[in-house]
């Protein structure tokens, strides 16, 4: 994978070339001083309030050893935190997400906030202001890659990092069924793979509709895709909706920044039997619910402690839990027998 592969792969650059075949959406220019926000880990509050409200501060006392009550006030012992204020983009972003109907799904030149959902009150991507959008991207380690790292697993790494024009992409919020998102991929212009997205869940339609399924991406990418983006090797995926049709979500480098799902980046690489196969692609959906797994995602919505508590990964890590139980149960048993 090449640092020019990468930056074909931008929202920027393809949404041109396939807009026919896509969600409508519309992409606006990231201020620096607005990616400095996003970037800065002391800034705790949300701006982008989509009204004039009353700014969110939090205050804090800085001397710890007084047991009173915070004081609203400017006294000296007080530290007030003022969330930033970015009013031309601010406007500029509300006009954008009215446009698009009131509702939209945010992302950078790449990458969506998926691993950070869990901190939305409704547990979506949905949005309907900046705050919202801020309030998910400083939440999100794929933001962050995306701003500070986005050339990090390339092949050509002595050569100089390509300039990067960071862009906020705002996408028409759809609802689209996790069952019918499906990721696709091409080598040589050859689509070569096809795997369920949400590979961690069972869709018995998926199963009973495999064939159609299969023949429909494959029309797809013959008749739109194919020799229309500007590299060989790509990844890219698609939606395919009640009616049958199949709609283009979004494309990434070919190459292990981009999850290889239900295949190995050896196989789709290697030149073997997936890359020798002629007819047609090979395809890998969840077949039963006995192969259901957790998300991936749940490492970033709570401690790995925890998440292999949950799934018994760490047998060590269990028995520490239950003697941690334990003790604090005898000290509370001590605590209740004593004498008052």
């Amino acid at each position: 994978m090449k640092k020019e592969q990468v930056v074909h792969c931008q929202f920027s650059v393809w949404y041109p070339i396939f807009k026919k075949h896509t969600i409508k959406s519309l992409i606006l220019p990231l201020p620096q001083n607005v990616i400095d926000y996003l970037l800065d880990d002391g800034t705790l509050v949300v701006s982008g309030s989509d009204h004039n409200a009353h700014d969110r501060t939090y205050i804090h006392n800085i001397d710890s050893d007084a047991e009173e009550d915070v004081q609203w006030s400017d006294d000296e012992t007080t530290t007030t935190v003022t969330a930033p204020e970015f009013p031309d983009f601010t406007s500029k972003v509300l006009e954008a997400i009215n446009a698009l109907g009131g509702r939209v799904f945010p992302k950078l030149n790449w990458s969506a906030p998926r691993d950070a959902n869990w901190i939305a009150l409704n547990s979506s991507l949905q949005c309907h202001s900046l705050s919202d959008i801020f309030l998910l991207f400083k939440s999100s380690d794929f933001i962050t890659h995306d701003l500070t790292q986005p050339f990090l697993q390339c092949s050509d790494q002595d050569s100089p990092d390509p300039v990067i024009n960071y862009e906020l992409v705002l996408r028409k919020w759809s609802e689209l069924i996790p069952g019918g998102e499906f990721r696709c991929f091409v080598k040589e212009n050859k689509l070569i793979a096809i795997s369920q997205r949400d590979y961690t869940q069972f869709y018995q339609h998926i199963l009973k509709q495999e064939e159609q399924t299969c023949q429909a991406i494959q029309e797809f990418f013959s008749q739109h895709i194919q020799y229309n983006f500007l590299d060989e090797d790509f990844v890219f995926d698609v939606y395919r909706d009640s009616q049958g049709r199949v709609w283009l979500i979004d494309l990434n480098p070919f190459g292990e920044v981009t999850d290889s799902l239900l295949f190995t980046w050896e196989e789709l690489t290697s030149g073997g039997e997936i890359s020798q196969q002629q007819e047609c692609p090979a395809f890998r959906y969840t077949t039963s619910e006995v192969t259901v797994q957790p998300s991936p995602c749940l490492s970033y919505r709570i401690p790995r402690d925890f998440v292999d508590l949950s799934t018994g990964e760490d047998a060590y890590k269990l028995i520490d839990f239950l003697k941690l139980k334990k003790s604090e149960q005898e000290e509370s048993d001590e605590e209740e027998s004593s004498p008052q």
